[in-house]
């Protein structure tokens, strides 16, 4: 481990001397990538140099505490201290998701349940926008079909952090893919049975620019549209909307929000990219027979997930036991509650080795 902490200091400060260097600025995608890996050192470093505070004055006290018993106090103290600061550093030195400071980009689809699953949608997606700007978050609408009762079919967004940090927006929101599954009585339902319906989720981490993800353009069909829906100033009566299907994989992208097809098209890039990434990563795992548990696989919609009881104001995570009965908040955005349940689990979980 001391190899391990002394390699990850020496990078801390190599990386606190490129960062100074304004020249290194003038590539903001390579700056933006050397402040999220300064960023992520920074809590390993802040803490060894805690220990070696704390185990030098503990040195000095014991020292000093034969000739003054608030010394031997101090010592006291100190030793209790230390195990907490080293068993952090453990937790920290484990290896950690190598996305946990991404921005992600997350889809939101309609399911079984017709009209109310398509209402659930929205209310996912005001639930997710209310919890980014709670956490400080910027969301961008990327593309969104709208249903006719004023929930959607399906949407897109972007979420963003407005700084480079070690616990980004893929650190709490990574877990959010599955199926989530909601029980209430429809506003179409006339004679007020509870009914079921579900709506899809899928979270993946945004592809750096600088990602080594090669798209060929013989590889694309790129379709233009008009745009429509909740669009405000964005939507036009031009065929500005690019769609963007990647026939290898069949995967499909599109994007009406910016104000010119060249702007939808370059986001639709990015979002194409993405989503190569993620499926790249997928097939190395496989191909390795990696046995640990793959946050990639969190993106498996044809896992039900999570629960939203309305009857019951009850929200229940069904992969950690979580529940709770304060429906209400939890899609108002008060999120952190569910979130730090699978954040535990998953701590719990590479402190076994798992």
């Amino acid at each position: 481990m001391s190899q391990s902490l002394d390699s990850l200091l020496a990078e801390y400060d190599e990386l606190e001397k490129r960062l100074a260097d304004p020249s290194v600025h003038a590539d903001q995608a390579g700056a933006r990538k050397l402040g999220k890996r300064y960023a992520a050192l920074g809590p390993i470093v802040k803490t060894a140099r805690e220990i070696e505070q704390v185990r030098s004055d503990l040195e000095a006290a014991k020292e000093l505490a034969s000739e003054d018993s608030a010394f031997a106090e101090e010592a006291k103290q100190l030793e209790e201290q230390l195990p907490k600061l080293e068993e952090k550093l453990t937790e920290l030195l484990l290896p950690r998701d190598p996305h946990d400071g991404d921005d992600v980009l997350l889809e939101i689809k309609s399911g079984e349940g017709g009209e109310e699953s398509a209402l659930f949608a929205g209310d996912l997606l005001r639930m997710y926008t209310r919890y980014a700007e709670r956490q400080g978050w910027k969301v961008e609408m990327l593309d969104g079909t709208d249903s006719d009762l004023g929930g959607f079919k399906d949407v897109t967004v972007a979420i963003k952090a407005k700084s480079p940090t070690p616990d980004g927006v893929w650190s709490r929101l990574k877990w959010e893919g599955g199926v989530h599954r909601v029980q209430r009585v429809p506003v179409t339902e006339s004679q007020g049975r509870i009914h079921t319906s579900a709506a899809g989720v899928l979270v993946f981490p945004e592809a750096e620019e600088t990602a080594e993800v090669e798209i060929d353009e013989k590889d694309l069909r790129i379709d233009v549209y008009r745009s429509s829906g909740k669009g405000g100033q964005s939507v036009n009566t031009t065929d500005s909307a690019v769609r963007i299907t990647h026939l290898p994989t069949g995967i499909v992208v599109s994007c009406q929000n910016e104000r010119s097809q060249l702007q939808n098209k370059a986001r639709a890039m990015q979002v194409l990219q993405s989503r190569l990434a993620v499926l790249a990563e997928e097939q190395k795992a496989q191909e390795q027979s990696d046995a640990r548990r793959s946050q990639i696989r969190t993106v498996d919609r044809s896992e039900r997930v999570r629960t939203y009881n309305f009857p019951e104001s009850r929200i229940s995570d069904h992969r950690v036991g979580y529940k709770a009965h304060n429906l209400d908040q939890v899609l108002d955005g008060d999120l952190d509650a569910v979130v730090d349940a699978l954040a535990a689990a998953d701590r719990a979980e590479r402190l076994a080795g798992g």
